[in-house]
C-alpha cells in the first residue's frame, strides 16, 4: 500500500485565513476586527460591500509543483548515474526516498518514459533505459546537423553586444565543472545552449534541441556514475567561453571548428 501523501498536500487546510485586518473571507473585510455583525441590507456611502477577492491558488498548482521537483530531482539522479542503467526501481521507495508520495514520483516517471529514459515494467515499476555509445553518438550526429547551421547564422547576424549576454551563462558551465557533479554541469550547460540558441528567435528549435541536448547527457551503460570526469568538465565548459570570442569576431572558421569539436566530444 502506498505511504500517505505527506508533502505535496502540505497546504490542504490552510485555506481559508484571517486578512490583514482580523476578518476571514466569509464574514468581509472587516467584519471579526471590530466585533460587528454583517450588515442586513443593502450597501450604504459609510459601509460598502468589500469588492471582489482574490481567489485562492487551486490545489492542482502546489500539486504540479511538488511533481516538477521530483522530476528534476529524478533527472539529476539519472545524469549522475545515482539512478543507473538497467535498474529498476518503484514509485514508493523513490518516494519515500525523496519524501513524498508515490503519486508525483508515478507522474514524473511517466514523463521519462516519453523522454526515453526509463521503461515501464508492469507491476514493478520502471527499470532506467540502457544505451551505449552508438546511441549517444547519433544523438551527438543530430545536435550538431541542427545546431551547427543555426550557430554560423547567428555568427554571421548577431551583433557582439548580444554575445556579451551570454558570458555570465559561460562563466557559470566553468564553476559548474569545477565542482565535478555532473548533474550540476547538465544544467549549466543546458541553460547557455538554450540562450545561444534562442537568439534565433525559434521556440520549437530551442524545444528540440533541448530534448536532444538532455537525452545526451544521460550516462551509457557500463560508464562510471558521473561518467563525465572533471577533467572533461572543465574542457567542455572552456569551450563556451572559447565560441563566445570567435562569435564576437564573426570568425566563422573558428566557429565551425569550436562548435564541431564541441559535438564530438558530446558523442561520449
Amino acid at each position: 500500500m502506498e505511504q500517505a501523501r505527506p508533502r505535496e498536500r502540505a497546504g490542504e487546510g490552510a485555506w481559508p485565513r484571517p486578512d490583514a485586518t482580523g476578518g476571514t473571507p466569509e464574514g468581509g473585510a472587516g467584519a471579526g476586527a471590530r466585533g460587528e455583525h454583517p450588515q442586513d441590507g443593502p450597501a450604504t456611502a459609510t459601509g460598502p460591500l468589500p469588492g471582489p477577492r482574490e481567489p485562492y491558488a487551486p490545489r492542482v498548482v502546489r500539486r504540479a509543483s511538488v511533481r516538477e521537483q521530483v522530476l528534476q530531482a529524478l533527472r539529476a539522479a539519472l545524469v549522475s548515474g545515482e539512478l543507473a542503467p538497467g535498474e529498476v526501481h518503484s514509485a514508493p521507495a523513490l518516494g519515500q526516498r525523496l519524501g513524498v508520495s508515490a503519486t508525483p514520483v508515478r507522474e514524473a516517471m511517466q514523463q521519462l518514459a516519453l523522454e526515453g529514459a526509463v521503461e515501464v515494467v508492469p507491476n514493478r515499476g520502471f527499470r532506467v533505459a540502457e544505451r551505449g555509445a552508438r546511441e549517444l553518438a547519433e544523438l551527438a550526429e543530430v545536435r550538431a546537423l541542427i545546431e551547427v547551421p543555426v550557430v554560423l547564422r547567428l555568427a554571421r547576424t548577431v551583433p557582439a553586444g548580444r554575445w556579451a549576454e551570454l558570458r555570465p551563462l559561460a562563466e557559470r558551465t566553468v564553476l559548474a565543472a569545477s565542482s565535478g557533479c555532473a548533474a550540476t554541469y547538465a544544467e549549466a550547460d543546458r541553460a547557455f545552449h538554450r540562450a545561444l540558441l534562442s537568439l534565433a528567435g525559434n521556440a520549437e528549435l530551442v524545444r528540440i534541441t533541448e530534448d536532444l541536448h538532455r537525452r545526451s547527457q544521460w550516462p551509457r551503460t557500463g560508464g562510471a556514475a558521473g561518467a563525465r570526469g572533471h577533467a572533461e568538465l572543465l574542457a567542455d565548459a572552456a569551450e563556451h567561453g572559447a565560441l563566445l570570442d570567435a562569435l564576437v569576431a564573426q570568425d566563422l572558421d573558428v566557429v565551425r571548428r569550436l562548435v564541431g569539436e564541441h559535438f564530438a566530444g558530446a558523442e561520449g
